[in-house]
């Protein structure tokens, strides 16, 4: 009979995982699901208060006809958003190379090679690919293997990229009222997407879904497992 107390075998090694390393991966898988929650039940409203994701969309562009001031402010944060999250990891490489530090220095330069590869590469392709219209063209048939905007609805790259320097940013902090105040910024980054009627609901899950895979890749390329805490 095993003890209940046994460690969980690692599924690679067979052999048992510390304690305090099960605790590591819990509060890693704690820091995305807090980062996520927020923007996944926006979406979940929008699912249980629209029947269609046309209707949504139809819904936001009265709304933003009618309130021109708000929509300068959603417009507002869609365009300087992201780039605004440049700014934690332009910190943390000035000071890794300012330090010496090895650790801050290879995150940093980590992160902005994966944004590259799978937030401007890989998902740029896609759209490209899949050719999904946006909501602003009223139009249903995809544009398969096309180069036009007008048909780069899916994925959403702006929550992509927000996603993959969000979770990036609170998988390196571990702090977590700053992961809920990511998350919250993911939340606001995915809905002006949907006001604005550049993307669909589904859209923006599915960027969520490529800066999640960015943000984990990383944090796993940049070794942020080698601390339980960074700064």
């Amino acid at each position: 009979m095993k003890s209940p107390n046994r460690p969980a075998p690692d599924l690679a090694t067979g052999r048992p995982i510390p304690y305090t390393l099960r605790m590591r991966y819990a509060a890693l898988a704690g820091h995305f699901v807090l980062v996520s929650l927020p923007l996944l039940g926006v979406l979940l409203v929008l699912v249980w208060v629209f029947d269609t994701e046309a209707q949504a969309i139809a819904a936001f562009r009265i709304h933003k006809w009618q309130n021109p001031g708000f929509q300068d402010v959603v417009r507002f944060i869609t365009d300087w958003g992201n780039l605004a999250m440049y700014i934690p990891f332009l910190v943390l490489f000035y000071r890794g190379w300012k330090n010496h530090d090895k650790r801050r220095t290879r995150y940093a330069l980590a992160y902005v090679a994966v944004q590259v590869l799978v937030c401007l590469v890989l998902v740029n392709l896609t759209k490209m690919a899949l050719g999904r219209p946006r909501p602003e063209t009223r139009e249903i048939l995809h544009h398969f293997l096309t180069l036009d905007p007008n048909y780069h609805s899916l994925p959403s790259g702006h929550t992509a990229e927000i996603m993959g320097s969000c979770l990036a940013l609170a998988l390196w902090l571990r702090q977590w009222r700053t992961t809920l105040l990511l998350g919250l910024l993911v939340a606001i980054m995915g809905f002006s997407r949907i006001y604005l009627n550049m993307h669909f609901p589904t859209d923006v899950f599915f960027g969520w879904l490529f800066g999640a895979l960015a943000g984990w890749t990383t944090f796993v390329v940049g070794r942020g497992e080698d601390s339980t805490h960074h700064g």
